[in-house]
């Protein structure tokens, strides 16, 4: 698939998006699936922000029935089964774990009660039954916890996803239905006339070159950018975005089969050790931002904090800093409230500016659909979504992975790597060994990556750089540093 800036100046757009993570993403794709004449353009590359650096959840958030936000859990457990169906590829169900100790701010029954109502909640669309367990089961499933104090705990079921990849084919399928799409292109003003918006001045980022984009109506889904493009639309508008930071950490080794839901023993937050290709996830945390999104890190007192509570309770963990592979920070765009960071309710909500801009504002990853579909409700009184609603890869893959490695040559585990990495477009991958047989060489054992889906994200995926490749398009990236012999290779293509 071509970057074409070209294509954006020969027409007057239905609706223009600005911003390529997930809502902005979702929005463009059911725009255009609708026959709506549509363009994205993002700033850097698509799910390059928070939509890449989420704890890589689709949940209802158990959590958030301690704020009553029972609409919110409702709305996302029901859309956690609409990405298990569409999306079985990236988003696929995962066991959680919670060991509740003697002491904790949220006791036994509280927890069993919890998980119950939620599962109640969730009605139909429930993954599997919830499960009390006593002590002994907890130690039985988990032997690495600490057994000191520990009163029993419950299993639930969510699901587990890959953010950057669903991001980034919601994009795809955006351009498949015909929607203009660029990374790397950054909205630098609005054209108005009569004081209403009708366009955007543009700069390719890759080349410098200014162009324009004009279109009937526009919505900004900057997530943690927001605030600066509602200046950039109105100098005196107030910010209506309140960013609240949450770092992650994969841990070398796998902690766990299972995801653990762990309460913090020194605050009230919760946070997750989840297992993650082949190691292990931790995350997240929750503090007010409030300088440059694009600065945004993890500190070292962050990653402190979240080895310091999971040692609590995996005390033969190992800390060293050896044991880091690496670590990320995302922003959260919620709406902006007082109070707790985590108290903030994660509902999304729309503003329109006088100029006519929509603004989209707050939401969470889980429920990305249901924010594009009222977004595009909002600007087109008649708008239909097409059903049903699919992404680029989607769709169960039916092959037997080991027929298909016999037929093309390759080992049978990298054939499953690819089924799960691109749904039903793994044939497309194949198809580049087809015509060009070296492509098959292997560039990492673990995960199993070839040459192909080097040449892949770039011809079909629109990977500009090589960190595009590697942090968004295939997992490298986030297991340490990329070897340079790796990153040349991947220069290779990209020339």
């Amino acid at each position: 698939m071509k970057r074409d800036i070209g294509l954006f100046g020969k027409q007057t757009y239905d609706l223009l998006v600005i911003g390529g993570g997930i809502n902005g993403a979702s929005i463009a794709h059911l725009a255009a699936r609708s026959g709506i004449r549509t363009a994205l353009l993002e700033k850097g590359d698509f799910a390059s922000g928070t939509s890449s650096r989420s704890t890589k959840l689709i949940h209802g958030g158990l959590r958030y029935l301690e704020n009553f936000d029972f609409e919110l859990v409702y709305e996302s457990l029901r859309e956690r089964a609409v990405q298990l169906k569409t999306a079985p590829h990236l988003v696929k169900p995962l066991a959680f774990l919670i060991p509740v100790y003697r002491g904790d701010r949220r006791p036994l029954w509280m927890m069993r009660f919890g998980v119950f109502l939620y599962d109640l909640i969730a009605g139909p669309y429930r993954v599997a039954p919830h499960q009390s367990l006593t002590k002994e089961k907890v130690l039985e499933l988990e032997p690495g916890v600490k057994r000191e104090g520990l009163k029993g705990g419950v299993l639930y079921y969510d699901a587990q996803m890959d953010d950057a990849r669903l991001c980034l084919e919601n994009v795809l399928s955006a351009a498949e239905a015909g929607a203009h799409v660029a990374n790397y292109a950054e909205a630098t003003g609005f054209l108005k006339a009569n004081g209403r918006a009708e366009g955007v001045k543009a700069v390719d980022v890759l080349s410098g070159a200014e162009f324009e984009v004009r279109a009937k109506r526009i919505v900004v889904a900057g997530g943690p950018w927001t605030n600066g493009l509602l200046r950039l639309d109105d100098d005196h508008a107030k910010k209506k975005v309140r960013t609240t930071k949450g770092i992650h950490i994969v841990y070398k080794d796998r902690l766990s089969d299972r995801a653990l839901f762990i309460p913090s023993a020194s605050d009230k937050r919760i946070f997750f050790v989840i297992p993650w290709l082949g190691h292990s996830l931790i995350g997240t945390t929750d503090t007010d931002y409030v300088g440059n999104p694009d600065q945004a890190g993890a500190e070292p007192e962050d990653v402190d904090y979240l080895m310091r509570e999971t040692k609590r309770v995996f005390p033969r963990l190992d800390v060293s800093p050896a044991k880091i592979l690496s670590t990320f920070a995302g922003l959260r765009p919620l709406v902006r409230k007082g109070g707790s960071a985590n108290k903030v309710s994660r509902k999304h909500l729309f503003h329109e500016s006088p100029s006519g801009i929509i603004f989209v504002v707050g939401g969470k990853y889980t429920t990305y659909r249901a924010v594009a579909e009222d977004c595009l409700r909002r600007i087109f009184k008649d708008f239909r979504p097409v059903k049903p609603f699919t992404v680029y890869g989607g769709g169960m893959v039916a092959e037997n992975a080991e027929v298909i490695a016999d037929g093309c040559g390759l080992e049978p585990g990298i054939v499953r790597s690819l089924m799960d990495l691109y749904g039903g477009r793994y044939r497309d991958v194949l198809a580049l060994v087809e015509k060009a047989p070296s492509l098959a060489e292997k560039v990492s054992d673990d995960p199993p990556v070839i040459k192909a889906q080097l040449a892949y994200a770039v011809e079909a995926e629109m990977a500009r750089k090589p960190e595009d490749v590697f942090m968004r398009r295939l997992p490298l990236g986030s297991l340490g540093p990329v070897p340079d012999g790796l990153q040349k290779t991947a220069e290779q293509f990209l020339i």
